[in-house]
């Protein structure tokens, strides 16, 4: 894999006049690109801002973020990820938090008191970014401190299991990663076609968050043309796909559903040969719908921030030959990735179920297993499932109840489109699983309905104490349902008075 800054050089070859990248509607040319790129390295050098100097960057669905993210790779500095998806005091802290010595921001964050007074507390040097506009916003006093250029960025985890936690992700592990993706497709290091010409990449998730970053990473390096949403709608997302033709495209399961359920007619997405999932578990009856009505293959991923993207996951020739006999895995390992599983006596177990430990380039030091929440199971064949997570299993009156199951159980009834399994405290039984669930468009179902259908297919320990139906579960911008927002509503279901077996929120 070529490193990320030489890829990146090779744009420097394109005409400017091509059209490099599509967002809003609007086609941006790469010369225009190029001149707000090298604007921002100008800025920063002068600054003072060197290799591996920390530089903060509110990171939204913009070309302005697009253009930053190339300034800070080509010069080797360390882009620290700040989520415009924060309100504004959310956001002022966490940009505050991370102690960094440069920031890049929309101009519409000067507006707040709390972002100029979470600036001045820094002492960072400041610039607000906008359409081709790099304004020096803030001189501050910048205070290198940590300064590493091996570090390529410092992202946020996603936070929907607890709080989010800023991983550094290098560039020998963000280059592993696109390496070994591509690897495992059989796709070469460097395309051979010239720059801004052929298939599009179409990033349509956050590029704050690492499904999102991934995509944008992939085609840029490649050369790509890029379509940009601003965020995910059906709407959107069909009209990108219809008019561009993209050959992949990669959506979090929940968008699937949200696909598979709209009127989008399979014509429209015919250029499409095949679909990534990540980001959460893919329902193997989602993936049999969807390639029922569109005839595209969904290809489950499996990753992580920390892993610097996906670890393993399914190619379309084993999709082609291996899926009805491996229905449920997330496919194999990617080259340069070691797994195993290991039980809690710490021995390796095979064909068992355990927690998954991996090792890789994408992981820091490669040579060091890394061991997971995740509890799994390889196969004969190096096929591996994830069966739950080791910290959400419930334990219920000395009973272990995976939330993993419960929440498969409760997706084969015929109304449930997603579900959640959540375990609160008990003073006699120690912990109490209790479950939210959304239905499908024009379905229906009762609380003690989806206890009942729990109740024919687990033990009864496993039985929900109470099914809530919601109108929608609570999801972040890679729609991963929430956690912290899910216990939140769970809170206000149980509120006495409110909590009933059978109870359904509209």
């Amino acid at each position: 894999m070529t490193r990320i800054p030489d890829a990146l050089g090779r744009l420097w070859t394109a005409d400017d006049q091509l059209p490099m990248v599509e967002h809003d509607g609007v086609w941006t040319t790469w010369g225009s690109v190029r001149v707000l790129v090298e604007r921002i390295e100008r800025e920063l050098l002068a600054a003072g801002c060197r290799a591996g100097d920390r530089v903060a960057v509110v990171l939204g669905n913009r070309i302005e973020s697009m253009a930053a993210l190339m300034a800070i790779f080509r010069a080797r500095q360390t882009l620290v990820t700040i989520s415009p998806l924060q309100p504004p005091a959310r956001l002022s802290a966490d940009l505050g938090a991370s102690s960094a010595p440069f920031v890049l921001a929309p101009e519409a964050l000067w507006a707040h008191q709390e972002f100029i007074d979470a600036l001045a507390e820094l002492g960072a040097a400041a610039w607000s970014l906008e359409s081709d506009a790099v304004t020096r916003r803030a001189a501050g006093t910048p205070q290198h401190g940590r300064n590493d250029p091996a570090i390529a960025i410092e992202m946020l985890t996603s936070g929907t299991t607890g709080t989010p936690k800023r991983i550094p992700l290098t560039h020998g592990q963000i280059e592993a990663s696109l390496s070994a993706a591509l690897q495992h497709n059989d796709q070469p290091g460097v395309r051979d076609k010239p720059v801004l010409t052929g298939a599009v990449g179409l990033v349509a998730l956050p590029i704050v968050h690492i499904g999102g970053l991934w995509s944008l990473l992939q085609a840029l390096v490649a050369g790509r043309r890029i379509v940009m949403l601003e965020r995910f709608t059906v709407a959107g997302w069909h009209a990108a796909v219809k008019e561009h033709k993209p050959v992949s495209a990669g959506l979090p399961p929940a968008a699937i559903r949200m696909v598979l359920e709209s009127s989008i007619p399979a014509a429209d997405l015919a250029s499409i040969r095949a679909m990534t999932a990540g980001t959460s578990p893919v329902d193997p009856d989602l993936v049999d719908a969807f390639h029922a009505r569109y005839g595209i293959p969904i290809l489950a991923v499996y990753g992580a921030t920390e892993f610097s993207g996906a670890v393993a996951g399914w190619t379309l020739k084993e999709f082609n030959t291996r899926w009805k006999d491996k229905k449920g895995s997330v496919g194999r390992p990617f080259p340069g990735v070691r797994m195993r599983i290991i039980g809690d006596d710490g021995d390796v177990r095979s064909g068992k179920t355990g927690l998954l430990q991996v090792a890789s380039k994408q992981i820091g030091n490669g040579a060091d297993w890394v061991t997971t929440s995740d509890l799994a199971h390889i196969d004969e064949e190096g096929f591996l499932y994830i069966d739950g997570r080791a910290d959400d299993v419930i334990v219920r009156g000395g009973f272990k109840v995976s939330p993993e199951i419960v929440m498969k159980t409760l997706r084969t009834h015929r109304a449930v489109a997603d579900a959640v399994v959540v375990g609160r405290s008990d003073s006699r039984l120690g912990q109490i699983p209790f479950a939210l669930v959304e239905v499908r468009n024009g379905a229906s179902a009762t609380g003690e309905e989806l206890r009942a259908h729990c109740r024919d297919q687990l033990t009864p320990y496993e039985v929900p104490a109470a099914v809530f139906v919601v109108d929608e579960l609570p999801r972040g911008a890679a729609l991963k349902v929430d956690r912290r927002r899910l216990v939140a509503m769970l809170d206000d279901l149980l509120e006495p008075g409110v909590h009933q077996p059978s109870a359904k929120v509209r």
